[in-house]
């Protein structure tokens, strides 16, 4: 068997504004038995969580303003890296990830860590990803800001919504189907406004020493369910099931600037129940990556929503 990758600790020393202290959780792989996967967790822990899953190809850094100021504020942050990603272990083939092993991994984290009151914030394929684990154990979730995300189950869009998967969206998937590297920061820097800063950049790249560890990276928009016949289509209609009955606060908070998930905003208002009549909010100028661009704005957002569910 090939060997699992470990990204050095040396590769993190210098990661700016990023002082949180190392959390590990083992889960399972059919083939590779354990993985380590990091997971930030500050702040109290009795009362309201956030669980602050991240996308491609990003890490548990990206949030690194956010997690502070939900601990600011008293709560509780918990941010893990997806295996393959940031500080956890990584798989040396594509063919070792599956869309269903990174929602078992996140639902194990929930369970084992036995979160609850929880406020999942997601972004990119934290979202089909964490609506997932949401839809298997909504009693432990209290609300939920997605950001620039979506959860495709290959249905028709509502009236006035235009279709899924983009040509931004089909471009990306092939092109990365077809590759066996890619520019990580180049990737982050490319989908942003805002002019991110070479320490910033470095940080995105840090997890990655090579083309070897990015097995995840390469696979992830593969995984997108965006064709009836992939696999996460069923389980996504299963989940968008619960999602219409799921009545706690749901609030889109997505960027003005990010053209491959902004059809989504419309799709999660539409057909979620706890989205009705809510204060949804566009934040901007942002690009994809809304919780890099704009951490505060995304905060207010979501201590808002923390503070009126707490409240009521």
């Amino acid at each position: 068997m090939t060997e699992i990758l470990k990204t050095p600790a040396s590769a993190f020393v210098t990661i700016p504004e990023y002082p949180f202290l190392p959390n590990w959780l083992e889960v399972e792989h059919p083939d590779y038995g354990k993985l380590a996967m990091h997971y930030v967790d500050e702040g109290p822990r009795e009362g309201p969580v956030v669980l602050m899953l991240h996308g491609e190809p990003s890490w548990s850094f990206a949030y690194r303003k956010v997690i502070r100021a939900v601990v600011d504020a008293g709560y509780r942050a918990v941010a893990p890296d997806h295996i393959g990603f940031g500080k956890s272990d990584k798989l040396p083939h594509r063919k070792d990830y599956s869309y269903q092993h990174f929602v078992d991994w996140i639902a194990a984290l929930v369970a084992r860590l036995d979160l609850q009151q929880v406020f999942l914030l997601c972004q990119d394929w934290g979202g089909p990803i964490g609506l997932r684990t949401l839809s298997q154990m909504p009693q432990r979730f209290a609300g939920v800001v997605v950001a620039n995300t979506l959860l495709p189950g290959c249905e028709a869009p509502p009236n006035g919504v235009d279709p899924w998967p983009s040509e931004v969206v089909a471009n990306w998937v092939e092109a990365t189907r077809q590759a066996d590297d890619l520019p990580v920061s180049a990737i982050v820097d490319g989908v942003s406004v805002a002019d991110l800063g070479p320490d910033v950049l470095a940080a995105y790249d840090a997890p990655f020493p090579d083309a070897s560890y990015k097995a995840a990276v390469l696979e992830f928009p593969g995984l997108i369910p965006i064709a009836p016949e992939m696999a996460g289509v069923a389980e996504n209609r299963v989940a968008w099931q619960a999602l219409e009955k799921f009545e706690r606060p749901f609030i889109t908070a997505f960027s003005d600037g990010d053209p491959s998930t902004k059809a989504w905003e419309t799709v999660f208002r539409h057909r979620v129940a706890g989205a009705r009549g809510q204060p949804h909010v566009e934040i901007g100028p942002a690009g994809h990556f809304v919780q890099e661009e704009q951490p505060e704005a995304l905060a207010a957002c979501l201590l808002a929503l923390i503070g009126r569910s707490t409240r009521a």
